[in-house]
């Protein structure tokens, strides 16, 4: 057998290199004097135009893709701080299967995919752990481990709008270090009368189907808006439900590649211990539910009430082959591994053949179930020229998570494993990894579910559950007579929020009765993983084959120090008081507008968990901290001529601790050979991020329909957090052990200093017409950003140096390009992220870190809406996502040491709206 050889990857067809180039084109054009023209002159391509009754003036009504961007340009021009939105063209009818997908459009904005779908997002190149997610202007929490939401939980059909902050605002609560995300539903005294609407798509993938999952799913909605008692009492329901099929194709090699001595290989080499190839098949279920009663009896007072449920369930099954190649193969004969020729590439073995291998046959199967809940009441009190909000707020996340895994091998007559003769593998950056053995995997009847070199299987439970409960009190009072002409008014008030997040993850060994092999009725049909060179494997019911052929589960904590680190509860209590002074004045003949305050937040810490003693046995531990913080604020948008605006922001940002950070637990053990103390575990004890900000923007608006904007931010962290082993007294643990001292090395987060992030932002976003007026109906929005961080920590250990922020992509690039008129519209999307550190969930359940490339990916939808005559309303539509089936691509610290390469098919969704 020969080495298996692979050309170097080709560019990709859709780059966006060119995005900066186009904005610039784009800006020196929109800068020309043709371009003088005011909004009430230029033409409108999505406008309808009918005559009133009243002297037959014309009312304009735009709607479409034009309204969703002129309504987000509108909130972008009128905010008091730099901002950026999204607006639903329609109620129920942003695009995307989830609001994340809407967002990572945004300038500076970029999603991190998973299996495929767009699930947290990263603002100005921090962490999603970073930015805070709001509903209505209230904090969110989350399915997962720590503070970031998925927002893959939230379906875009019942948002009607987002905004993001990227500068801080005294009177927002609730702010994130990189940005505040706010998601917000409709008002429906806002609605000019009852508005209804229906969303109809069939859903097909293009991998086809795989073992027992369906390649097609559909996604429908419906939205009632109305109002009442002489529009008093407005009324929005709306409802969404998803059902999708999670296909995957992907090969993955075994982390990390290191230097461990291999035969056949150089001493020095860099070699992976495996790889493997898998076909993922499943189902995700999604159903999300909102509701708004809003009641104004009078001007005097406003109260709503909102509610959102999302209910979501993903099952997904791995069919997997795979095989060690760093010489362990458990307790079978020959010990003889060996690689009989290599491929080696500055350093790093990318291929070759290997004899002596005992390749497997692995099943892996995750049943995961999220709840999300939450509700707010707000209440708006007028009392002549001063105001009054009382707004609470509960929300509740749960996450229920099983995975099983049980493996088979083949079986010699005396019920060893058999050695498979000649392995083929290579793997290289850009491609599927390649992996073929000599022997036949395909028959179920020959395969066993005997002791594989990884044992026969195991399993891991996590179960989550956030709660955060928080009450705001805030007034509006007006400015005094003496300074009236400058200042707006001021804001005051305090917000006091209670959050707890509890975790549990039991998990253990599998163990099967015997070695049988699986009967018939447990088969799914054969999957192909021909796209690696696997060729045919079987897939099979992992749940029930556990069930029928192996002990029941026994989760322990005792002696299980997994388990027991993973045991925790973090509560803070947080208290924010602010002030607020709103500016509106007028200087020099420019108009001056924005805010300058502070608020004071006062955090209360704490976490009880357990600790593993040196014989495994778990103990109670209890730890936490108090600390307050100063955050003052200024934001200035100065009113140029012709339309154009300059906007300044100076501030103080904190991000709290990852909620898995402040977890009080560890493990402790007495090391065998040197009898020192260590252990690992969380710090309850961490201060937050914190940073001292600086932004600049200067925007060109062609009234509400186009805009240029070029920003700039700086951010000098004075504290950050991160992971490192340091020296600490373990004399409360050592008592009994065989320890010769007290202190040792103590693996956890902590606190250092120092560090820089920076960048710069363009946009643009225009209807083409007003370059020509033969354009018209065409029309275009494309952003790019640059960003770069240093955080030196050589002061802590001079062995560290430099570190790259987790989410940091030094470009993110956007660009839509659409057209719409009489009915017609259609848009091609593409966007794209350079490559960047990734906090990825491993099989463990754990967070680690890995390089990502995310290959460009290319979104289309084309549709036509009637709009007059009997089908009034309805509309079509076709939309294609990942129509060039980006790939998905981790790598160790050298893009030709591949972890995971995985491609997820192009989606294709055909279906109907109507409103009425």
């Amino acid at each position: 057998m020969h080495v298996q050889a692979f050309p170097r990857s080709s560019q990709s067809s859709f780059p966006l290199h060119p995005i900066a180039t186009a904005c610039a084109v784009l800006l020196s054009v929109l800068g020309a004097p043709a371009m003088a023209q005011s909004t009430a002159d230029a033409p409108n391509p999505a406008a309808s135009t009918t005559s009133t009754a009243q002297g037959g003036i014309a009312q304009v009504t735009v709607s479409g893709i034009r309204r969703g961007i002129e309504d987000a340009i509108s909130v972008k021009k009128d905010a008091t701080s730099i901002v950026e939105s999204i607006s639903a063209e329609d109620i129920g009818k942003l695009p995307d299967t989830s609001i994340a997908e809407s967002i990572a459009r945004l300038p500076g904005l970029a999603a991190q995919r998973v299996a495929g779908r767009a699930q947290v997002i990263s603002v100005r190149g921090l962490s999603p752990d970073f930015a805070t997610t709001l509903l209505n202007g209230r904090e969110q929490v989350s399915t997962g481990d720590n503070r970031s939401v998925e927002f893959d939980q939230y379906p875009s059909e019942l948002l009607s709008a987002v905004t993001v902050h990227k500068t801080p605002d005294a009177g927002l609560v609730g702010q994130g270090l990189s940005g505040t995300i706010d998601m917000q539903t409709v008002r429906p005294l806002s609605f000019p009368g009852r508005t209804i609407s229906f969303n109809v798509r069939g859903e097909k993938n293009s991998l086809g189907k795989i073992a027992n999952a369906k390649d097609h799913g559909h996604r429908v909605s419906a939205s009632y808006i109305d109002q009442f008692a002489n529009r008093t009492i407005g009324m929005a329901l709306g409802v969404a439900n998803m059902e999708s099929p999670i296909l995957d194709n992907e090969t993955g090699t075994y982390e990390p590649f290191d230097q461990t001595r291999i035969s056949g290989v150089p001493a020095g080499t860099y070699v992976t211990a495996g790889v493997k190839a898998l076909a993922k098949s499943g189902r995700l279920t999604r159903t999300g539910v909102i509701g708004v009663l809003e009641y104004r009896p009078s001007r005097m007072w406003t109260s709503t009430l909102d509610v959102f449920a999302s209910n979501f369930k993903q099952v997904d099954t791995n069919n997997q082959f795979e095989v060690n190649l760093g010489g362990y193969n458990g307790s079978n004969n020959p010990l003889g591994f060996n690689y009989s020729s290599t491929n080696i590439v500055d350093g790093t073995l990318i291929g070759g053949t290997a004899t002596g291998a005992y390749p497997l046959v692995r099943g892996q199967h995750n049943h995961r179930e999220d709840q999300i809940r939450t509700a707010g009441w707000a209440n708006r009190f007028n009392f002549g020229d001063w105001s009054l909000v009382v707004d609470a707020n509960y929300s509740q996340a749960k996450r229920d998570e099983t995975y099983l895994e049980n493996n088979l091998q083949l079986q010699t007559a005396s019920g060893g494993a058999f050695n498979d003769p000649l392995m083929t593998v290579g793997w290289q950056t850009g491609h599927f990894a390649h992996l073929s053995g000599q022997l036949d995997y395909s028959n179920p009847a020959t395969l066993h579910t005997g002791n594989s070199i990884y044992g026969y299987g195991k399993t891991y439970s996590p179960h989550l559950k956030d709660r955060l409960a928080s009450l705001k009190v805030a007034a509006n009072l007006p400015a005094p007579a003496a300074i009236e002409n400058y200042l707006a008014g001021f804001d005051v008030g305090v917000n006091h929020s209670d959050r707890t997040k509890t975790k549990r993850q039991p998990e253990g060994q599998l163990f099967a009765k015997g070695t049988p092999t699986i009967s018939s009725d447990l088969l799914y049909a054969p999957v192909d993983l021909g796209f690696a060179g696997a060729g045919i494997v079987p897939s099979w019911n992992v749940p029930a084959v556990i069930a029928r052929y192996f002990d029941p589960i026994n989760y322990s904590l005792a002696n299980n120090a997994g388990t027991i680190s993973r045991a925790w509860d973090v509560t803070e209590k947080i208290t924010t008081a602010f002030a607020r002074a709103n500016i509106d004045s007028e200087i020099g003949g420019y108009s001056v507008r924005g805010n300058i305050g502070a608020q004071i937040i006062r955090t209360d810490q704490s976490s009880e968990s357990l600790y593993a003693d040196a014989a495994g046995v778990a103990h109670p531990i209890e730890s936490g901290k108090k600390y307050t913080d100063v955050l003052p604020s200024m934001n200035l948008a100065i009113g140029l001529d012709d339309s154009q605006t300059l906007r300044f922001s100076l501030a103080k940002q904190i991000a709290r601790p990852r909620v898995d950070q402040l977890n009080a637990g560890f493990n402790f053990s007495v090391a065998s050979g040197t009898r020192l103390p260590n252990g690992s575990g969380g710090n309850s004890k961490l201060d937050p991020w914190r940073a001292k900000a600086f932004d600049v923007s200067y925007e060109k608006y062609f009234g509400k329909k186009g805009y240029i904007a070029l920003a700039g931010f700086y951010k000098k962290l004075d504290t950050y957090i991160y992971t490192f082993s340091e020296t600490r007294d373990f004399s409360q643990f050592t008592p009994g052990t065989n320890a010769i001292s007290n202190f040792g090395q103590y693996t956890t987060s902590y606190n250092g200093d120092g560090g820089i992030l920076k960048g710069a932002e363009l946009t643009v976003s225009v209807p083409l017409e007003l370059l020509a007026p033969a354009l018209e109906g065409f029309g275009a929005l494309a952003s790019t950003s640059y960003t770069e961080s240093g955080i030196d920590i050589k002061e802590v250990n001079s062995a560290i140096g430099k570190i790259q922020l987790p989410g940091l992509s030094r470009n993110v690039s956007n660009i839509t390009l659409y057209y719409e008129k009489a009915g017609f519209s259609t848009r091609v999307s593409g966007r794209r992220r350079s490559d960047y550190v990734g906090e990825i969930g491993n099989f463990a359940g754990d967070r680690q870190l890995r390089f990502v490339h995310d290959a460009p990916t290319v979104d289309a939808q084309v549709g036509y809406t009637f709009d007059d005559g009997r089908y009034k309303g309805l509309g079509v539509l076709l939309q294609v996502n990942n129509l060039n089936n980006a790939a998905y691509e981790t790598y160790a610290n050298r893009k030709d040491r591949q972890l995971e390469y995985a491609k997820y098919g192009r989606t294709v969704l055909f279906g109907v709206n109507y409103k009425f």
